[in-house]
């Protein structure tokens, strides 16, 4: 596991330095009792999409990437697997067709998805296994997404991001998702960190399933 990034609590937003102690404790226990709930709701969508993932090409239904969480900590994140086992031999070729800008990698329509993962991306199925990330600890329900780059490349700015556990939803969900660009989506993440609530967290949720029903910036 990679050492923590060099953030401290007394560099934290003040919204956020309340929210130790009493509603720190609050987040974190709708976070277990919501993931473990979702879990049982949706098991059986989770098991037609992961036939669906074994069904459509050869490979593991899960795929699981090193991300950067909490205070810089690393973690194996958790999702149903939407591109054919050699995506990663197959991205230095794509390298001059990525749409996003800053850190990230997007392309419309990526070669490597496969059929079934066009339709589990469209609707954030492939996301769902992140709530056992959840109940381990290692992510919320909502806050920023963790990113599949090391935060050595993040600016100042973009580490204040790991004052707060990542967020299966967030900001950019409801935001506009991969349609974002870089310093879009870093405005409404260090937004979120500075201004956290409870109140925020449930708003956040609540508006989340229309987003992903319309699918804006889903690919």
């Amino acid at each position: 596991m990679a050492a923590p990034v060099a953030v401290t609590v007394d560099r934290c937003p003040p919204s956020h330095g309340r929210a130790r102690g009493g509603r720190l404790a609050a987040k974190r226990t709708i976070d277990v009792v919501g993931a473990a709930v979702l879990l049982l709701l949706l098991a059986p969508l989770l098991l037609v999409a992961a036939i669906a993932v074994k069904v459509d090409s050869p490979g593991p239904v899960l795929f699981w990437q090193k991300r950067t969480g909490w205070y810089g900590r690393e973690f194996n994140i958790l999702k149903l697997r939407t591109m054919h086992v050699s995506s990663e031999e197959m991205r230095a070729a794509l390298d001059a067709r990525n749409e996003a800008d800053g850190h990230l990698f997007k392309i419309r329509e990526d070669p490597r998805v496969t059929t079934a993962g066009r339709w589990l991306r469209r609707w954030s199925l492939d996301e769902l296994p992140q709530l056992v990330n959840v109940l381990m600890g290692h992510m919320s329900l909502v806050g920023p997404r963790p990113l599949p780059v090391h935060d050595s490349l993040f600016g100042e700015d973009a580490r204040r991001r790991l004052l707060v556990r990542p967020g299966l939803t967030g900001p950019w969900q409801i935001g506009g998702r991969s349609d974002l660009g870089w310093e879009e989506a870093l405005r409404l993440d260090l937004e979120y960190v500075h201004a956290w609530s409870i109140r925020t967290d449930l708003n956040i949720l609540v508006r989340t399933l229309p987003a992903v029903a319309r699918g804006d910036g889903a690919y």
